[in-house]
């Protein structure tokens, strides 16, 4: 039996940047991300969202870096991870990293520039970025890592409906909504989580979603002109692709 979709507020959200206890629990999130793999989904669903047009001007394509968006990017440092392993498949690319916070460090900016990518912060609350989001600059991809599971309805679909009017393409990676991801959940003590990220750890998972959950919503906030790809990578996340077939 799947499931019910729940949706709780959770603690880390609400904390001040420069709180201790916030601070532990972005440290506990990259050992989370770790073991997880979540560098390599993430790589993956990249590699599969950008896609060579074939019939395009090669010179072109290489005098044109890619442009990313990654929305609630928190630190900046999993997206740092992916330019730093699997980087020189985009080289150049240039990094707009969103957050409501101004958590993204000097330190982590020049990490970027060291491999091979330009990364600038963005602050900004997700939903009002989605609410203005029409004649503003565009990327060819937007990526999101564990952060739509926060959102539902009208928000949810705001969000991704502003995704489709400004990016060629959308990689979301989300928690995988499963009875054996709930039970990992409460273990994370194990990676020497405290109280918020063990307590948000669960909530994480009974926000996330599961077969075309995602592709629906998509389906409802964008036009039909998309191709989705849908699937689970691995045990513990749940990823949505989606490509415009046509550039308008």
């Amino acid at each position: 039996m799947m499931l019910a979709r729940a949706l709780e507020p959770e603690t880390l959200d609400h904390l001040a940047p420069d709180d201790p206890v916030a601070q532990r629990s972005r440290r506990d999130l990259r050992r989370v991300n770790a073991f997880m793999g979540a560098r390599r989904v993430l790589a993956r669903a990249l590699a599969r969202a950008v896609v060579v047009d074939a019939d395009a001007d090669a010179d072109a394509d290489a005098a044109a870096p890619l442009r990313i968006l990654e929305l609630g990017c928190g630190d900046g440092r999993l997206m740092l991870d992916v330019a730093r392993h699997r980087g020189d498949r985009w080289p150049g690319a240039q990094i707009d990293l969103l957050d409501r916070l101004p958590i993204v460090d000097a330190a982590t900016l020049a990490a970027y520039e060291t491999a091979g990518w330009r990364a600038r912060p963005l602050v900004a609350d997700v939903v009002e970025w989605a609410a203005d989001a029409v004649g503003k600059p565009r990327w060819d991809v937007v990526v999101a890592n564990l952060f739509l599971h926060h959102f539902e309805g009208d928000a949810l679909r705001g969000i991704l409906a502003a995704c489709a009017r400004r990016a060629d393409a959308l990689v979301a990676c989300e928690p995988r909504r499963s009875r054996f991801a709930l039970a990992a959940s409460h273990l994370i003590f194990f990676l020497g989580a405290n109280a918020v990220t063990r307590r948000d750890g669960v909530l994480s998972v009974r926000a996330g979603f599961i077969d075309g959950e995602l592709g629906a919503a998509w389906r409802e906030a964008a036009a039909a002109t998309w191709q989705l790809d849908e699937y689970d990578d691995g045990l513990f996340t749940h990823c949505l692709v989606a490509r415009r077939r046509t550039r308008p």
